[in-house]
């Protein structure tokens, strides 16, 4: 007698593209999939953790370029689950964090199929730390702002606008096409000091920086040849990095002679 499909589906997170950082619990669950619907920023290598014969389908967007639309995706899960059994959506980063997750989970689970998630480290904080820069410092930064830089209507974030206020430290997401807009409204704070570091393609072979200030950054971007996707980390703890301190050392020098 055929084994009764038995219909579940675990959301994985990916991590923030190194492949050596998906966690353990998220491999196993990768190892006992039947289908794994993966998306565009996480790392194909992560696929070898699947078995050999389990259906694996791209469903990634990227800016301009969307495969399937997210209720498409959503249905894509509740249908691979109820015809193949154990369904892993892998997302990049951790899901929960502007990866939509939740709106996954709620609607697989309106039918009735069990689900479980599996949290990923998020390329808010594993990037920045990457390059040396802790978010919070005792003495320079009590919290951290992690916004989205563009929102479901496409347009810039109005947390930002609150964030240029405080002294957290600031991480944008999704933020490249916005840079002009979120520089201005640092600058309206009087904020044109503070130090930025963007991290493409941050913890990959491919990883690129440009460090700067709120008002330097934006020929940063241009001389270095910066864009999507990448995390746009603003405060004075990037400065406060060993790994990013020597810039900003020669940075004030340059200063001074001027």
């Amino acid at each position: 007698m055929k084994n009764r499909i038995k219909p579940q589906v675990t959301l994985v997170g990916a991590g923030p593209g190194d492949p050596d950082l998906l966690t353990i619990k998220g491999a196993k669950a990768l190892a006992e999939a039947d289908v794994v619907l993966y998306d565009a920023l996480s790392n194909d290598e992560l696929l070898s953790f699947a078995p050999k014969n389990a259906l694996k389908i791209f469903v990634g967007k990227r800016k301009g370029c969307h495969a399937y639309t997210q209720e498409e995706i959503n249905q894509l899960i509740v249908d691979n689950a109820l015809t193949y059994g154990h369904v892993v959506r892998l997302k990049g980063g951790d899901p929960f964090i502007f990866g939509r997750g939740s709106e996954e989970i709620e609607f697989v689970e309106s039918f009735g199929i069990p689900t479980f998630v599996i949290p990923g480290i998020s390329s808010s904080i594993a990037v920045p730390a990457t390059q040396g820069i802790s978010l919070t410092k005792r003495g320079v930064s009590e919290s951290f702002w992690v916004i989205t830089g563009t929102t479901s209507t496409r347009k810039l974030s109005n947390d930002v606008a609150l964030a240029a206020q405080s002294t957290a430290t600031v991480v944008i997401l999704m933020g490249m096409s916005k840079l002009d807009e979120i520089v201005a409204l640092f600058q309206k704070e009087s904020k044109g000091e503070v130090a930025v570091a963007i991290i493409q393609n941050g913890t990959t072979p491919q990883e690129k920086l440009g460090v700067g200030t709120i008002d330097s950054i934006q020929k940063v971007v241009s001389e270095n040849k910066l864009s999507s996707p990448a995390i746009i980390v603003i405060g004075e703890v990037v400065r406060e990095s060993n790994k990013l301190k020597g810039f900003y050392e020669e940075f004030v020098s340059s200063k001074i002679l001027l």
